[in-house]
């Protein structure tokens, strides 16, 4: 990692968060404000084919403001705003820093990594654009590609390997997940503010399937989406500012994944509501105001996407995997009869009826935590609250991303998939994680409302009703922090887990073998793995693609054949890469070529294999 490019794009993101803060955004909103603006103007660069300047420029651009800052603050003609630190910010920045750590020394392991996500990142970096046509090398064109373009900002400054990929991600989920506080409206409150680092970790175990190590952005979507809607709550009384927050952050979930489009939905229903609520007059006014913010706002929001989707149109022929395409959906449903579809929807419904559902058990935790949370404050404190209405909306949003999840299958997925309900749990957790946020933050709002002391400035040790109800407060407020620490701990140690588990996958082999190809070649090679499941599902030929950087990677394990059909085999390659040891292809090896093979990389001849250092990549 490169310390010097480290210390200039962190300058660039005080400057950037300084930046919004000036225009009203509070410190909780402002680290994911303005990496979404970012993003935006990355986006808005690439499409205009100037990626490589912007890569730099917008980090540079930064930093000038950021000096501009510091400059009008020495002579006294702005102001640097600083804010004191609170119970859940040295929360935030000691388990931030230790799961920084931890994720920095990871490896990529998952298959989606190479298939997608790492690979478009490494496209971007080094070829400067966004995929064409003639690059097969990406497989998913369709896919936006809003966080590849902001971690390949952070990697195109700190260098680029695993770990400073899932930093660039883990600042984005960081500084989301940062962004909930903002609804508290006393952060003195260590009890509320603890609640909320609590569900943090607690989301940890329902995005268990993939983790954070890993480019997948089915986590990234529902905390983008929390951080969305506590914007829109805390600005509920400035229109401006919370239809601005709308709008940039609806962009940047439509251009994470084409599946943003429900999270879209529900940001612009809070919006409407938001919006209807405290808008000043009678019904009918309240109602055409709200109406016509809402849908100014979500068009201005989708616009960047439509951007996108007629640029894929016209760039790519073909449809690929998960794209929105009514021709498409049509050609899939009529191949697919109705004893197809009620067989999927049968395995769906006893997916999400099953109580060994992992989803399943966090839509009952929801219910159950809201619906007491709802009865103490209601019946026992006889304080009014949402959170019965809080839990409605939760579950009618559980219904249609249930729905939505489900035509998924059905219109845009192989029957094979579909049959198996592929990556289902990953999909459905994804809403169990956002809803859990938002549950959180309605918990902790209800609360504030129902304590003793209602004046946050009259609020002291002494502002409790009595010794047992602020004993209760402390005891809980530390039980929280302990256990939420522990969670976080649990999830480190996880990851770490899984990293000393994946010390004999195809990644940390190929790593240890030779350097990275960062040239986009064309260079015919033959991956030997001895794993037929990997070799079957591609997940050799993807990882073998992503490292060597060439779409001529094949990846093989049967090599049982007559030594004619050996050799011609092998001379179709320019190179042979042996991570691990294979029986059959040792022995073909010492048949065909009386060289006893094992591991490494080979250059191929007409008469034999030449063991060399590094692949020379060849157009």
């Amino acid at each position: 990692m490169s310390i010097f490019g480290l210390l200039i794009f962190s300058i660039a993101q005080l400057g950037y968060g300084g930046l919004v803060r000036e225009f009203g955004i509070n410190k909780h909103l402002s680290w994911i404000t303005s990496m979404i603006i970012q993003t935006l103007l990355l986006y808005t660069l690439a499409m205009l084919g100037y990626l490589k300047i912007g890569l730099s420029a917008v980090v540079i651009t930064g930093c000038v403001i950021e000096a501009v800052r510091i400059i009008l603050a020495f002579f006294h003609k702005g102001k640097i705003k600083l804010e004191g630190m609170h119970y859940f910010d040295f929360w935030m920045l000691s388990i931030g820093l230790i799961l920084a750590h931890t994720l920095f020394h990871s490896t990529l392991l998952h298959y989606d990594n190479y298939s997608h996500w790492a690979i478009i990142v490494k496209y971007l970096l080094y070829q400067g654009h966004l995929p064409i046509a003639s690059d097969s090398i990406i497989s998913f064109t369709s896919y936006p590609p809003a966080t590849a373009l902001f971690i390949t900002q952070f990697v195109k400054w700190v260098g680029f390997n695993d770990g400073t990929m899932l930093l660039g991600q883990f600042m984005l989920i960081w500084a989301s997940f940062y962004a909930i506080f903002s609804v508290l409206r006393d952060r003195t409150r260590a009890l509320n503010a603890f609640i909320l680092c609590f569900m943090i970790s607690i989301t940890n175990v329902f995005n268990i399937a993939i983790r954070m190590n890993n480019l997948l952005v089915d986590f990234v979507l529902p905390v983008v989406t929390a951080a969305a809607i506590a914007g829109i709550y805390t600005y509920r009384k400035k229109f401006k500012t919370a239809c601005f927050l709308a709008i940039i952050f609806s962009a940047e979930l439509l251009l994470i994944k084409n599946s943003g489009t429900m999270y879209v939905v529900m940001i612009g229903c809070y919006l409407w509501y938001t919006l209807m609520k405290n808008a000043k007059g009678i019904l009918l006014k309240r109602c055409s105001i709200s109406t016509i913010m809402t849908a100014i706002s979500m068009t201005l929001g989708y616009l960047p996407f439509y951007w996108w989707d007629q640029h894929v149109k016209a760039t790519f022929s073909a449809v690929s995997k998960h794209q929105i395409s009514t021709q498409a959906y049509k050609s899939q449903l009529s191949s697919e009869g109705s004893t197809v579809i009620i067989k999927i929807g049968h395995k769906f419904l006893h997916q999400i009826l099953s109580l060994n559902s992992l989803s399943t058990k966090g839509v009952i935790l929801i219910n159950v935590g809201l619906i007491v949370a709802w009865l103490i404050t209601r019946i026992f404190l006889d304080k009014k609250n949402n959170l019965f209405a809080t839990l409605i909306a939760l579950d009618l949003s559980f219904i249609a991303y249930y729905i939505s999840v489900f035509a998924m299958y059905i219109v845009s997925m192989p029957y094979a998939e579909a049959i198996q309900l592929d990556g289902s749990e990953r999909y459905l957790s994804s809403m169990v994680i956002l809803n859990l946020l938002l549950g959180s933050m309605s918990l902790v709002v209800a609360m504030d409302k129902a304590y003793y002391e209602q004046n946050i400035s009259k609020r002291s040790l002494r502002s409790f009703s009595s010794i047992i109800t602020k004993n209760m407060y402390q005891i809980s407020a530390l039980v929280l922090m302990i256990f939420s620490i522990i969670m976080m701990f649990s999830e480190i140690n996880g990851i770490e887990y899984n990293d000393t588990l994946g010390k004999e996958l195809l990644p940390v082999q190929l790593e240890k073998m030779a350097p990275q190809i960062t040239k986009m070649n064309k260079t015919k090679i033959l991956l030997v793995d001895p794993h037929p499941v990997d070799v079957g599902d591609y997940y050799t030929g993807y990882v073998g693609r992503y490292y060597f950087f060439s779409t001529k990677v094949i990846g093989q394990e049967n090599f049982t054949m007559s030594q004619q059909q050996f050799k011609t085999t092998l001379n179709a390659y320019q190179y042979v890469v042996i991570p691990e040891w294979h029986r059959t292809f040792t022995v073909m090896t010492e048949k065909v070529y009386h060289q006893h093979l094992k591991t490494g990389i080979f250059k191929v001849t007409k008469n034999k294999l030449i063991r060399v250092k590094n692949i020379k990549p060849t157009n």
